[in-house]
Formats: structure tokens, sequence, C-alpha cells
């Protein structure tokens, strides 16, 4: 064999091995594809697998078989209340006529162009007709199963199945939160100088009555103290009186003795006095005689 016809078979393989690779392609499990010859849509592929196509006459789209998420921006809502809302919502799809997709509108990102328009418009819809307090607590579930309907039946023409639409967030605007939140504020505050006033009263009546108690007790403490000192006087004067009358020498010279006590303290304690006075009449005689010199006392001569 000749070089010629040689490299003229490698020629003939090579191009088959091109052709062949030219018009097979594989859809993969999470994938549909359409075949195209010049624009116009050939056959559908919804099964995984080998396939074939013309080469260089036609071409191979493919769409995704999975769910696909729809994100769209938070939108201000007027709920049927008047009451304003900032809501967020997301939707999930699913592409299931790729031929009716690809027709209406081609790609993904157009799709969810055109999707973020439904979601919102439904999502207007649906929560313009409900109460502030049905979309923030109450129906929200159900809300969101009317907002999917309404919009998978306007998807429907472009071969997309709605799978979900979930309301992320749905919350007052930034301007009402604030406001309310500073009512609240003040309301927690005015409550709390409440409770506080009322406490400060209740501690004022406490005191006072405790005070009120701590008075009368003294009082009646004092009226015991006075009438035990009144009666210890009494009793201490009836000693006195009693010993007296006993021995009324003993009784001067006792009392003197304490005279002395109380007058000669130990210190500086200095006295301008008689020595002939009455008050030193136990210092000469132990008897009380007086001083020498001094005429005898009245008691002594008794």
């Amino acid at each position: 064999m000749n070089k010629s016809v040689l490299g003229g078979l490698l020629l003939l393989i090579a191009a088959g091995i091109f052709i062949a690779y030219s018009a097979l392609f594989t859809v993969k499990q999470t994938e549909q594809a359409l075949v195209l010859q010049f624009g116009e849509t050939k056959r559908q592929i919804t099964e995984p697998g080998l396939n074939w196509k013309i080469p260089f006459v036609q071409n191979v789209v493919f769409f995704d078989k999975r769910i696909l998420d729809l994100d769209s921006p938070a939108q201000e809502v007027i709920a049927s209340d008047q009451k304003r809302l900032v809501v967020d919502a997301f939707a999930r799809y699913r592409i299931n006529n790729a031929l009716k997709f690809y027709q209406s509108v081609g790609t993904v990102g157009i799709a969810n162009s055109r999707l973020a328009t439904l979601l919102n418009s439904a999502v207007r819809r649906v929560l313009g007709e409900a109460s502030f307090t049905a979309v923030v607590r109450d129906d929200r579930p159900e809300l969101m199963q009317r907002i999917r309907a309404q919009m998978d039946e306007e998807a429907e023409k472009f071969g997309i199945d709605i799978v979900d639409v979930r309301i992320r967030r749905a919350d007052l605007p930034e301007a009402n939160s604030q406001a309310i939140y500073s009512r609240m504020q003040t309301a927690r505050q005015r409550e709390a100088a409440e409770i506080r006033a009322e406490g400060e009263e209740a501690a004022r009546r406490i005191r006072s009555r405790a005070d009120r108690t701590a008075i009368v007790i003294i009082a009646e403490a004092n009226r015991e103290s006075e009438q035990l000192r009144g009666d210890g006087d009494a009793a201490r004067a009836n000693i006195f009186a009693e010993a007296y009358g006993k021995d009324r020498e003993f009784f001067s010279f006792y009392r003197s003795m304490q005279a002395y006590e109380a007058g000669i303290a130990s210190g500086d304690t200095r006295m301008v006095l008689s020595p002939k006075s009455e008050f030193f009449r136990y210092f000469g005689n132990s008897a009380g005689k007086g001083m020498p010199g001094s005429p005898p006392s009245a008691p002594a001569q008794q």
C-alpha cells in the first residue's frame, strides 16, 4: 500500500470520527433537549441517554429539568386595611415543556425576568385583598397558595410549572417600624414610671407606718421607764425614810459619806469652806460631834 492510499484512508477515518462526534450527543439525567434545524424544532428529548443529530445542519439546545429558583426584590404592598408592608417573596419553578419554553421565552434569564413580573403582580393582587394581620400572622400559608395558583396559571403558557411560592419576610416599612418602636418605648417608660411611683408611694407608706410604730414603741418604753424610775425613786425614798426613821444618826453619816465621795473626787478638787462647816462634821469625830471647838450638832445631842 503506497503512502497516498494510506493517507487517504487515515483522512477518511478522521473525517468519520469527526462526523460521528458531531452527530452524537448525550442528554444528562438532569437535562432535556431540543433538536433544531435552521431554527425549527425537529424533536424534543426528555429521556437521558445517547442521541444523534444531523451534523452541520441540526443543533441541540439543552434545558434544566431540575427545580429552579426565582428571587424577587422586596416590594412595598398596601394591605386591605391601608397598612403598608415590605414583602420579600421567592418562587421555585420547573420547565415542564421545553418546546413551549423555547418558543415563548428562549432562555432561563428571560424566563426569570418574565416570572419576576408575574410574581410581583400576583403578590400585589393577593396581599392587597388581605389585612395586615392575615399577611403577617393568620393566613400566610393560604395566601402563598393563592399567589402560587395565580402565578402558575399565567406561567403555563411559557411551559413552566410553578412548584412553590414563599413569603420570606413581611414587615412594616422602616419608618413605620421606628414609629411603632418609639411608641412602644414611650409606653414602657410610662409604665415603668407608674410602677416606680407606686413603689415609692408604697415605700413612703411603709416608712410612715414604721416611723409611727417606732414613735409609739419609744413613747411606751419611755413611759414604762419613767414609771419604773418613779417606782424606783419611790422605793428608794421609802428605803431612805425607813432608814432615817430607824437610825437618823447613821443615815446622816451615810449621806455625808456620799457627799464626801461626790465632792472630794480624784483630780483637782478645790473647796472654799470654813473648817468648822457642817460639811466637815464627820472629819473631826466619827460620831458626828463636829470639829474641835465647834458646838455639838443637833443630831449628836439626840
